[in-house]
């Protein structure tokens, strides 16, 4: 079969899996899920096995010592697929759920129900553990998926689709609700986005380079996030000790992370007393300074940064610091810089908190602590698909719940339109 025979017809058999997905029970979709989880316990010497051919080939093909820790399935990573399942068969069934309702004076009682999205096309690059975190999230949302991995995981990917399929077959639902593109051909990735009549949403996971491809190739909706360029202002009013934890930890703890700090802006009047320490804190941790020129002047250490240093996401060891006048500069640079995805405040006045939370527009703003929990877990929302840092349909964070939408259901006694 070619390729493009191969993808229309995923595309069209995950569309009548979907239907049937739909109506499946909270129960069925929770035994699927515990299903799936027991046999990648089951199956983990053969998930191994096969990661350990595409180890061999990315070795070969000269990949990234970090692509190939992402790429590496350990013990710990069979555990810890095998508890995400679990938790996530543990969350709220969203389908089904009403999430408001009224009366109208005709007597019609109008309320929005929510359903599951349909059929969803994810594309993303080297780990395989998204390949269960992504399949996991779409079955307990009611819907068919269908996964293209990067290249470089294909065998990993087909031992853990032949472990999803067997668990749907044992509960009773049809093999084609996962589907995984079985191909390394990049021509896939094209047709794949071109099945706009069966696939409903393309979500892309992995650079910025992928997701403008994604972006500028595809004929269906897709949700974006470009890169998480996050900022931390330390306001005038910010309590000097809180600021010095709350950023070193933004920073440091994981700075390859999308929710990471890559910006830091100071107001002038605590400058002096804040940035000399927390800038040791940082030097000593072995991160890079780039500043403004206020800042070089109080900090002899920082390179000088320039204009491509503000809209960069460095995911390393490397912070810009600017020194603001007041907190409406703070946020115009942020409207000019940022992506939307996480901005953070430390201050103690309140007024000032609420100004910058109704001001900056991102999907996640927080007062008084680190943009590290811009995280579905984190948040208390169990697992997620990614993070949205555009507004349709969903905005930050995307769990079970935003792999849904909703219609409107309409019960009468008879009445008709005058």
């Amino acid at each position: 079969m070619s390729i493009e025979s191969t993808i229309v017809t995923m595309a069209k058999s995950a569309k009548e899996a979907s239907i049937k997905m739909a109506k499946c029970s909270s129960s069925q979709k929770n035994d699927v899920l515990f299903n799936i989880a027991d046999r990648i316990i089951d199956r983990a010497s053969h998930i191994q096995e096969e990661n350990q051919k595409d180890l061999s080939r990315a070795k070969k093909t000269g990949l990234s010592d970090a692509m190939i820790d992402r790429l590496t399935v350990t013990d710990m990573t069979i555990q810890s697929m095998a508890q995400g399942l679990r938790e996530v068969a543990l969350l709220s069934d969203p389908v089904g759920s009403i999430t408001k309702a009224w009366l109208r004076p005709n007597g019609l009682e109008v309320s929005r129900m929510r359903i599951p999205l349909g059929v969803i096309g994810i594309i993303y690059e080297s780990r395989p553990n998204v390949t269960i975190d992504a399949a996991g999230l779409c079955l307990k949302a009611g819907n068919a998926v269908v996964l293209r991995g990067g290249s470089e995981a294909l065998y990993s990917n087909q031992a853990l689709a032949l472990t999803i399929a067997q668990a749907l077959r044992d509960t009773g639902l049809s093999e084609e609700t996962v589907q995984i593109v079985p191909v390394r051909d990049r021509k896939a990735v094209d047709l794949l986005l071109a099945q706009d009549e069966c696939i409903d949403l393309i979500i892309p996971r992995g650079g910025e380079g992928l997701i403008r491809f994604v972006v500028t190739h595809s004929k269906i909706p897709v949700l974006k996030h470009y890169k998480g360029v996050c900022h931390i202002y330390v306001d005038e009013m910010a309590d000097v000790e809180m600021a010095r934890k709350i950023c070193f930890n933004a920073k440091v703890q994981r700075p390859g992370v999308c929710n990471a700090m890559e910006t830091m802006l100071v107001h002038r009047a605590v400058a002096q007393k804040f940035l000399p320490q927390m800038a040791k804190q940082l030097v000593d941790a072995g991160v890079e300074i780039r500043g403004c020129e206020e800042t070089s002047r109080i900090l002899p250490m920082a390179k000088q940064a320039d204009e491509s240093d503000w809209p960069e996401e460095y995911l390393d060891f490397i912070l810009a610091v600017k020194v603001v006048k007041d907190m409406d500069q703070a946020i115009s640079h942020i409207e000019t810089y940022g992506s939307k995805h996480t901005e953070a405040i430390v201050t103690r006045d309140y007024q000032k908190a609420r100004h910058f939370v109704r001001s900056v527009d991102s999907s996640v703003v927080l007062v008084n602590a680190s943009t590290r929990f811009n995280d579905g877990g984190e948040l208390g929302l169990g697992a997620e698909i990614g993070i949205s840092t555009s507004k349709l349909h969903a905005f930050g964070p995307m769990s079970v719940q935003e792999l849904t939408t909703t219609k409107f259901v309409v019960y009468g006694d008879g009445q008709v339109r005058e």
